[in-house]
């Protein structure tokens, strides 16, 4: 189950063209057992993801859940605190329900500052050292200082970006399927 936000959920992307769907395709290649399950929401915040995780979990029962979460919330400046503690109960959710967990990082653009923006760095690294959890710190590693990847409004990765995107996620996600 990925649960995300724009970046997860394909904005402004053609139908079928995000990294998710990708995802699934590769997946479905190796074995039709697989299944992708995406509940991402384009503008969702941490606190959005923490009100619904629960209902989430109990639909979908996921062996593993890609949390992809924080980015519209550091947009929007908000206390590096509550987002740490939604993401933490997030987590912690995904924990009860016996699910396999990814978190999925974000970085900000630099006009927020440097200490703000390597706080909410350290938010996804704190969280997974504590919980153990598999963690890839940068969706956009190996691109994201490249205009071109992305659409007009220099947030959203374009079409051309999702396989990058899928093949950092990859890298990590492999292997937490051998080993479910």
């Amino acid at each position: 189950m990925v649960f995300g936000d724009s970046l997860s959920a394909g904005y402004g992307l053609p139908q079928k063209a995000g990294w998710v769907n990708l995802l699934e395709k590769r997946l479905q290649s190796q074995s039709s057992a697989y299944r992708v399950v995406n509940v991402s929401i384009s503008g969702e915040t941490t606190l959005g993801g923490r009100n619904r995780i629960e209902q989430a979990l109990k639909t979908h029962r996921p062996n593993i859940v890609i949390i992809e979460l924080g980015a519209n919330d550091g947009l929007r400046g908000l206390p590096i605190k509550s987002i740490h503690n939604n993401l933490e109960a997030i987590v912690k959710a995904c924990q009860r329900n016996k699910a396999a967990i990814f978190l999925v990082g974000v970085r900000l653009p630099p006009n927020y500052g440097p200490t703000y923006t390597q706080k909410f760095q350290d938010i996804y690294v704190e969280i997974a050292r504590h919980h153990k959890l598999k963690l890839l710190p940068f969706l956009f590693e190996g691109f994201g200082d490249k205009p071109e990847y992305f659409q007009e409004d220099s947030v959203h990765p374009n079409e051309s970006a999702q396989g990058k995107i899928l093949n950092n996620i990859w890298r990590v996600l492999h292997k937490m399927i051998k080993s479910n």
